[in-house]
């Protein structure tokens, strides 16, 4: 074991640290099919109006207003996609199907169902009023409103208004490449047995359910060896095409814990120790594009070139899991341009006596239930850093800040939302 070089940092110290150092990625064009929640690098504004046309609401007769109360002569139909050809004749009228064209010359609809259909005429009840039962055009958008803010994110309404305002693609926000890397002898492989001293490496695919749920694109490194030349040649090929490192396990102060020193040897390491718990060994670094006395320039074609973010996360599983969503996440929403960088917070009222860490802010582990019309948070048990199941179906996170005093049961705290009960 060695001391630690680094003095810890306040957590909400180390969080800006991270995003202070988070560049905005690149814009690529993206076909509309392949947009869903990627975001949006540029406002969209509409060239033309919506509806273009003005197109019934309802199925029935088009007809004007001014032959209210008259028995009108049926001379064709409009239907979605088939519009009556031509203007209708005085005292004359044309079925109109939902989302078929108004014909030229009529300035209301009638519903079918108000109306006495014989043969080829109808009668039309009185008082018809101008306008009635029709989109008329513009009603949705006109030439030059603002549709979608940039750093929207593009979800199925969103789409499915730019598919409605003509855009086969979109500007958006590349995504970060992520390499994602285990660290550690102990590790095996899932599926496989483990050994004497051995643990399957669960942090590895939890973390990348959480990359990919940010956003990122990730390529899995598998399990690094504990052996520095090895592990340096690992990284320095996989930082040649991605954006981000994540590392787990390999951050604290052991003689095996080889991550810290090699993030030194490459490029600057801004929080090697973090007042949270859990979470203490988190570590960021940025790296230069490329590495410094490695080589020429990177070989993946990168558009945008710049520093590398690398995180080394602890090897606790509740750890690796808890830096991610307060450090990681929010970095990572940053570099796709959202407007909305952490997740949503809500006031709930505690269910239980929340304990304090005297030197660490602490993230504790909730289930939320309803009780009228509040929110109640109560603990998933024991908030160890190897016990997963502290995790596993909790609905949020409460920050309780270091010192002596906890925050008692019945109080209202702000919660960090995972899922919503």
């Amino acid at each position: 074991m060695r001391a630690s070089a680094y003095s810890l940092i306040d957590a909400d110290v180390a969080a800006a640290l991270v995003l202070e150092h988070s560049a905005v990625l690149g814009i690529e064009p993206v076909h509309l099919g392949d947009c869903a929640g990627r975001v949006l690098a540029e406002d969209l504004v509409a060239d033309a109006p919506l509806p273009a046309f003005p197109s019934s609401a309802v199925d029935g007769y088009a007809v004007r207003a001014a032959d209210a109360g008259r028995t009108l002569r049926v001379v064709g139909e409009s239907a979605a996609g088939r519009p009556f050809e031509g203007a209708i004749p005085d005292g004359a009228a044309a079925r109109i199907l939902t989302g078929g064209a108004l014909p030229d010359g009529a300035d209301c609809v009638v519903m079918v169902e108000d109306v006495q259909v014989a043969g080829d005429t109808v009668t039309v009840p009185a008082g018809l009023r101008s306008g009635t039962n029709f989109h008329k055009v513009g009603d949705d958008l006109r030439a030059g409103d603002h549709v979608l803010s940039a750093g929207t994110q593009l979800r199925a309404a969103e789409i499915g208004i730019a598919a409605a305002t003509g855009r086969a693609q979109l500007r958006v926000r590349r995504r970060p490449r992520v390499a994602l890397m285990s660290t550690g002898d102990e590790l095996v492989e899932v599926g496989k047995t483990p050994g004497r001293g051995q643990i399957p490496d669960s942090n590895r695919w939890a973390l990348l359910a959480a990359l990919r749920e940010a956003g990122a694109d990730v390529e899995v490194l598998g399990i690094a060896p504990d052996e520095a030349d090895p592990l340096r040649r690992l990284v320095v090929d996989a930082l040649e095409r991605a954006d981000v490192l994540v590392t787990s396990g390999g951050v604290s102060v052991g003689t095996h814990d080889l991550v810290k020193p090699l993030l030194e040897s490459l490029g600057t390491v801004h929080v090697g120790r973090v007042k949270l718990k859990p979470g203490k060994p988190f570590t960021f670094a940025t790296l230069p594009s490329p590495l410094a006395g490695e080589g020429g320039p990177p070989r993946s074609g990168r558009s945008d070139g710049g520093v590398k973010l690398a995180f080394g996360l602890p090897g606790f599983p509740v750890s690796s899991l808890i830096t991610f969503e307060v450090f990681v996440r929010p970095a990572l929403r940053k570099m796709q341009g959202f407007a909305q960088l952490q997740r949503p917070t809500m006031p709930v009222r505690l269910g239980y006596d929340a304990r304090p860490t005297v030197d660490r802010t602490e993230y504790q582990r909730v289930t939320l239930r309803h009780e009228g019309r509040e929110l109640v948070a109560e603990t998933t048990g024991s908030q160890s850093s190897s016990r997963l199941m502290s995790v596993a179906g909790a609905h949020a996170l409460v920050r309780v800040p270091a010192g002596d005093q906890g925050l008692k049961a019945g109080s209202i705290v702000e919660a960090m939302i995972l899922a919503l009960p």
